[in-house]
């Protein structure tokens, strides 16, 4: 498998928990598709004082993961959206 592209989509999005709708991620995002991953190098802020999780709710949002040998968190259900 490839790995991602090293230029940066242009489209910049804000993720927020699901839960409690607080700010995540600054991410760029390629694709309009849903939000089943977010690779590591495209996260432009982050908000979460542990990784994975949200810091208003305690809530776990997501799994730390290799996707194509590049770090990335894989969402769990709706439990982060775009915003």
């Amino acid at each position: 498998m490839s790995k991602p592209n090293k230029k940066l989509p242009t489209r910049s999005v804000d993720i927020v928990c699901g839960k409690c709708k607080t700010l995540l991620f600054k991410y760029k995002k390629g694709g309009k598709g849903a939000l089943v991953k977010c690779f590591k190098e495209r996260i432009v802020v982050d908000y979460t004082e542990r990784p994975c999780t949200c810091p208003h709710c305690e809530t776990v949002f997501a799994r730390e993961t290799l996707v194509r040998g590049t770090p990335a968190y894989k969402i769990i259900g709706v439990k982060a959206t775009l915003k």
